[in-house]
C-alpha cells in the first residue's frame, strides 16, 4: 500500500509547481495592492467571475481551481501559512453559499448604484469586493484550510450548480483507496469511498489534478483529457 503522507505535505506538490499559478496570483496582489490607486485594475474582477461562470458550462469548476486569481494564490503564497483543518459543514452548506451569492450581488449592485455613470467608481467598488472577500479567505483559511474561501465562493456555488456533473473524475478499479488523493485534495473531498462508483460524485470538484498528480499508480484521471 501507498505510503500515506500529510495533507500539507502532498497538496504542496500539484498546485504549487504550475508557473501559470504563481503568475495568476501576482495578477491577483497587483490588483489589490494597487487597484486603489489605479481602480481600472478592478475590472479584472467581473472578468475573473464571469471566466468561472462561463468555464462550468463544459468542464465545472475547472476556472476555480486552474484560472482564477485567487485560488491561484490560496495555492501559492498562502499554502505556506494556510490552516489543515477540516472546513466546518455549515460553510459548505447550499443554504448558506446561496445566501452568500445573495448578499454579495445586492452589496455590489447598491454600491455601483451611488455612481452607475462612473467607470471608476464601478472598478473601485469591484476592488473592495475583492479584498474585503480575500481578507475574510485568509483569516478561515489560516483557521481551516487554505481554499475554505472557495467552499462557499459565489462564483463557485454557481458554477457547481451550471456544470457540477462535467467533466468528472474518474477512479480506476487499480484504486489501492491509500486516500493519499484525499490528502492532496484543496477541497478536502472524499475520492477513494467512491472507488465502487468508479467516478467521482462531488460537485465542487476543481480540476485542479492535485489528486491526480498524488496518485501513486495512476487510478486517477479526467476524460476530457
Amino acid at each position: 500500500m501507498a505510503t500515506c503522507m500529510q495533507k500539507d505535505d502532498v497538496y504542496s506538490l500539484a498546485p504549487a509547481s504550475d508557473t501559470h499559478r504563481w503568475i495568476l496570483a501576482v495578477v491577483m496582489l497587483v490588483t489589490v495592492a494597487f487597484g486603489w490607486k489605479w481602480p481600472v485594475l478592478g475590472f479584472t474582477v467581473p472578468v475573473a467571475m464571469m471566466a468561472g461562470v462561463a468555464g462550468s458550462l463544459l468542464r465545472g469548476r475547472y476556472v476555480c481551481g486552474n484560472i482564477c486569481p485567487r485560488g491561484s494564490f490560496y495555492d501559492t503564497f498562502y499554502r505556506f501559512v494556510g490552516g489543515n483543518r477540516p472546513v466546518p459543514p455549515q460553510l459548505k452548506s447550499m443554504r448558506f453559499r446561496w445566501a452568500m451569492v445573495a448578499i454579495l450581488m445586492t452589496s455590489v449592485a447598491l454600491q455601483k448604484a451611488q455612481d452607475p455613470t462612473d467607470p471608476m467608481h464601478w472598478g473601485m467598488v469591484f476592488l473592495q469586493v475583492c479584498a474585503v472577500t480575500t481578507a475574510v479567505g485568509v483569516v478561515l483559511g489560516r483557521i481551516y484550510s487554505a481554499r475554505t474561501w472557495c467552499s462557499f465562493c459565489p462564483v463557485g456555488t454557481v458554477a457547481n450548480a451550471i456544470g457540477g456533473e462535467k467533466d468528472r473524475l474518474q477512479i480506476g478499479s487499480n484504486c489501492r483507496s491509500c486516500s493519499v488523493c484525499e490528502r492532496a485534495c484543496p477541497m478536502d473531498l472524499s475520492i477513494a469511498s467512491h472507488k465502487s462508483d468508479g467516478v467521482l460524485p462531488h460537485r465542487d470538484c476543481l480540476k485542479c489534478s492535485s489528486c491526480v498528480d498524488s496518485c501513486k499508480v495512476g487510478a486517477l484521471s479526467f476524460a476530457g483529457r
